[in-house]
């Protein structure tokens, strides 16, 4: 894992609709390591193929390995900026946030050219529902005045973009940066291989429900497909009993509008016992939604992998460093050694020969076995 390109990643300044940076970083990165990629009428990144036409023909091609569809998001929860007043710069937010402390907080802005400053939230006001931001205003500590405002965006600032300590990793946006730096390593490990078997999909404003996602899917590529898709939601999830920072990545069951498709799911389940023994975890990951139910609602399998997440959406929920407060501004950190599990789940997932028509053969056979054992007490009394 080259955990000096995940931190320049992490870096990155994003916000949903505003991934132009994470865009560029990206296909900078792809075409030095000359991996094929385009990118959708949405904006969204395909990874593995140059054009809509090659991706239409690695669909078509008749085969018993399914498409392996690894997907992530480039945004993260953040704010537009709306007006200038005398004040500073009024912005409306997108995506869940802190509730509390909110006033006061250190926040960094971008414009669209990639011009950053940094800036304090001097004025809040939450959502009708009170359940997350909804608008403020930002004081500049530099001049941004020459930008139109429409073109700055930003977020929660901290002592650094990203940081490591203790084999855990800070900052401002894990939700989902770990995820598409785990689809452009796996689309590396992919392209050396040669087995055609993997498509990257990196979204755009899946934090606002979903949309560059949601936009793939109308494009029809996988109506017509004759190989079956199989989608791999990529996640950084919250945390929860169960699912704990450090313990593994988690094979998600489900999140909290669906059930995953159980077939692709005892697959994945059955990589994990192989390539990580003892080293996942296993459940319904309820804090949210994620783009794998995009998949099932549009009746495509769909499995997913999450790397337990700290401080879920920058709410400061379990605290540490930089954190305001109870629910106040907060990074998000996960563990080192969960993306190293990650990645290697999904390298698991890219072998030939995975039982992907039948997964359910040998725990047949052990149904067998526990009839045999009982069948003579079954006999009518």
């Amino acid at each position: 894992m080259n955990k000096r390109k995940l931190m320049q990643l992490l870096s990155q300044p994003t916000a949903p609709y505003r991934e132009q940076l994470v865009i560029q970083w990206m296909k900078k990165e792809l075409e030095g390591a000359e991996l094929p990629f385009f990118q959708d009428s949405a904006g969204n990144l395909v990874l593995g193929v140059r054009s809509e036409q090659e991706y239409r023909i690695l669909l078509s091609r008749s085969s018993s390995e399914p498409v392996r569809i690894f997907v992530a998001h480039m945004d993260h929860p953040g704010f537009h900026g709306v007006r200038w007043n005398k004040a500073g710069l009024e912005i409306k937010w997108y995506g869940g946030s802190p509730k509390k402390h909110l006033v006061g907080s250190d926040v960094w802005l971008c414009s669209e050219d990639g011009l950053a400053a940094k800036g304090k939230l001097i004025q809040a006001s939450l959502s009708p529902q009170k359940t997350h931001l909804n608008k403020g205003v930002v004081k500049c500590s530099s001049d941004l005045r020459d930008s139109k405002p429409e073109t700055i965006f930003g977020g929660w600032a901290f002592r650094a973009p990203a940081w490591e300590k203790g084999g855990l990793i800070y900052t401002k946006a894990a939700d989902d940066l770990v995820g598409c730096f785990a689809v452009l390593e796996t689309a590396k490990k992919a392209h050396l291989s040669g087995k055609g078997h993997f498509i990257g999909l990196l979204t755009r404003a899946e934090e606002v429900g979903f949309v560059g996602c949601i936009a793939h899917f109308e494009l029809g590529f996988f109506q017509l497909a004759k190989r079956l898709p199989i989608v791999v939601s990529l996640e950084t999830s919250r945390t929860l009993p169960g699912a704990l920072i450090g313990k593994g990545p988690v094979v998600r069951l489900g999140d909290r509008a669906s059930i995953f498709s159980a077939e692709a799911v005892e697959v994945l389940h059955q990589v994990a016992k192989k390539v990580l023994p003892k080293k996942f975890q296993r459940r319904v990951m309820d804090g949210g939604t994620c783009e794998a139910t995009v998949a099932v609602a549009n009746r495509i399998p769909a499995m997913g992998i999450s790397i337990p997440l700290g401080n879920y959406h920058n709410q400061g929920f379990e605290g540490g460093p930089d954190c305001r407060g109870s629910e106040g501004p907060a990074p998000e950190f996960v563990s080192l050694s969960d993306i190293r599990g990650m990645l290697r789940l999904c390298e698991g997932l890219l072998e030939e020969g995975l039982p992907w028509q039948d997964p359910w053969s040998s725990k047949r056979e052990d149904l067998k076995k526990y009839l045999e054992e009982g069948t003579k007490l079954l006999r009518p009394s």
